[in-house]
């Protein structure tokens, strides 16, 4: 049974860490000790029936948990000597050190504040400005948070504070996250630090407030910085009498960090996205001073995005064509006008795939632009003057010609791609930008 056999997995991992303890091993005692936790804990969430079983397994989980932590503090401190269980050199340097040891020493929040370093975006993604289409309301906003204030500090003192908290909203698909690309490539003095839920929610009690306030702390090290949260309903929804307390603790130590009470938040910058913005908790809506509403793409920005998808790939779509699929694309987001051209784009090679003929022509080398060859093949109909019967296996690698897209193809695609968002969820956009926000 499912239930037995992952709990009988997570009892063998731990008698396996007990064994290596006693051996001394103690790196490998302590990954098998988190390791087995793991499994104890998905038997708890998944599988254990009853209270009383669920609590037999908690207490053992804080028991391998405590020893780990133990041994990652000895392993920290690079002894050598034995550690007798609870009364080692690391528990005995614990005690001694816990009055004397100055916050920056504190084990336990360099292990966070390393999990987190993870979070910083080092390689700049090379997303420019321009390579957003439309969204000037949205990048105007984003340039006096980030950018104005890293180049013109001199400009933003006094009363002129730039902005601590922009939040990103509207339908998905519309580019969100891809502003946030342009924002951490255009502020090249920045740390960007892009999290989401699964950086700050911890299986650990108390770790996950604890991962929230180190967040903050790190991002004032290197500041100036910009905390980005995709997703960020998903740590900060409404707070109800029903949420578990570990939920309410992160809202609440949000809270306290973006309002920034007893710490310096100059230089730090929040951007969150959402595509439900009304769910969020009211608190945390006015901890973003901006709300920027980032509606689907108008028919100029469509017709933009059609031609960064087609990129170089051979077609025949003239500028009139590219107009007419902009017109025919009402509602549909950014992300859905890429998946309509992808799926136009596999057409070609469907025509290679099934074409029972092929007939030879003359153009640039598959291998070599450069060079023109006069016995290149490419699908063709049966009645073609100079088909050839063939399938694809019969073609050499490089004598392929490859057929360029057509509109034919584009419609196709379009024919069987529907939009994403719907109208319910738009309704209730329109009422949130009418409420609290603005045009992007």
């Amino acid at each position: 049974m499912a239930s037995g056999s992952t709990l009988q997995k997570a009892i063998d991992i731990v008698t396996k860490a007990t064994e290596e303890d006693r051996n001394k091993n103690y790196d490998e005692a302590l990954r098998l000790y988190e390791h087995g936790v793991e499994y104890f804990l998905h038997a708890i969430k998944y599988e254990a029936q009853g209270d009383k079983a669920k609590d037999s397994i908690r207490a053992k989980c804080f028991q391998y948990l405590d020893r780990a932590e133990k041994l990652k503090a000895y392993l920290k401190k690079g002894k050598k000597k034995p550690v007798k269980d609870g009364d080692g050199p690391a528990a005995k340097e614990d005690k001694k050190n816990d009055s004397s040891d100055s916050d920056s020493d504190d084990p336990e929040k360099k292990n966070l504040q390393s999990k987190l370093e993870g979070s910083i975006v080092i390689e700049k993604p090379n997303v420019k400005w321009s390579d957003v289409a439309g969204l000037e309301g949205a990048k105007t906003a984003l340039k006096e948070a980030v950018i104005l204030p890293i180049k013109f500090p001199h400009m933003f003192t006094g009363k002129r504070m730039p902005w601590k908290g922009i939040l990103l909203f509207g339908p998905p698909g519309t580019g969100k996250s891809y502003l946030a690309k342009a924002v951490a490539t255009e502020a090249n003095n920045s740390t960007f630090f892009s999290v989401s839920s699964s950086d700050l929610v911890s299986k650990w009690l108390g770790e996950s407030e604890k991962l929230v306030k180190n967040l903050f702390e790190l991002a004032r090290s290197h500041k100036p910085s910009i905390i980005f949260i995709d997703e960020v309903d998903s740590l900060c929804s409404a707070r109800s009498d029903n949420e578990s307390e570990s939920a309410r603790r992160i809202k609440t130590e949000f809270l306290v960090q973006m309002q920034g009470v007893g710490s310096d938040n100059e230089g730090i910058l929040v951007l969150g996205a959402t595509n439900t913005p009304w769910i969020l908790d009211s608190a945390i809506r006015r901890r973003f001073e901006k709300r920027i509403y980032i509606p689907l793409p108008d028919e100029n920005a469509r017709l933009v995005m059609f031609k960064i998808h087609l990129g170089s790939t051979a077609h025949t779509l003239t500028e009139e064509n590219l107009r007419t699929l902009a017109a025919k694309t009402e509602g549909f987001s950014g992300s859905d006008i890429s998946i309509v051209v992808r799926e136009a784009l596999f057409q070609p090679v469907r025509k290679v795939q099934t074409a029972t003929h092929f007939k030879q022509i003359t153009g640039p080398s598959p291998v070599d632009k450069k060079t023109i060859c006069n016995d290149l093949l490419v699908p063709c109909s049966p009645g073609d003057p100079g088909a050839i019967e063939m399938t694809w296996i019969d073609v050499p690698g490089d004598k392929l010609y490859e057929p360029p897209v057509t509109m034919t193809d584009m419609l196709k695609s379009l024919a069987s791609t529907k939009p994403t968002v719907n109208e319910d969820d738009m309704k209730k956009l329109d009422k949130f930008t009418e409420d609290f926000g603005q045009e992007g």
